[in-house]
């Protein structure tokens, strides 16, 4: 059985290392070094390359976690990344200043890969910051002519990223 490669993707502090290590089998393989740009006020250490996690479904397929880094310097490791994948995990920061703004161009960045596969995105820290509502996510989609399911998690939560990990994959099935 050939192994299927999702991608995690979003803004710096979205929670992409931790909804992978938060599913993965085994401990994630990570790029974290720390910060020392602007990021640093925002959060320790950042990824430079790459995370990596795998979680095995209950028919054995294995799936392989790939995160992207978060910062737009490091956007030549998203094109190296998203090759061979087969579906996009977008994560949006809802505490960030501009998070509509962050789904766009998180959107843009991808769009000839999502094109050919599929994509599902997860808001994160809604509990802290309640705007923009999903409503608000599912308008900006809208207004872009776009259709992904979307919803508010805790990457933290194993419940929640399964169930954006499951949403990936039903999208891809109807596909």
């Amino acid at each position: 059985m050939k192994q299927i490669k999702f991608i995690f993707t979003g803004p710096p502090g979205a929670g992409k290392t931790t909804a992978i290590a938060t599913i993965s089998e085994f401990p994630p393989v990570s790029t974290d070094v720390f910060s020392t740009d602007g990021l640093a006020k925002v959060k320790e250490k950042t990824t430079v390359a790459m995370d990596f996690g795998q979680i095995t479904l209950d028919n054995g397929q294995k799936i392989g976690l790939y995160g992207t880094p978060g910062q737009q310097r490091f956007k030549f490791m998203w094109e190296i990344l998203v090759q061979g994948g087969l579906g996009l995990i977008v994560l949006v920061d809802n505490r960030r200043p501009e998070p509509l703004k962050d789904l766009e161009a998180y959107l843009d960045n991808f769009a000839d890969f999502i094109d050919e596969t599929d994509a599902v995105i997860g808001v994160t820290c809604s509990d802290i910051k309640d705007t923009p509502s999903i409503d608000d996510y599912q308008e900006l989609l809208q207004k872009r002519g776009q259709v992904f399911p979307t919803f508010a998690i805790d990457a933290r939560n194993k419940d929640d990223v399964l169930f954006l990990l499951n949403a990936l994959l039903t999208c891809l099935e109807l596909s």
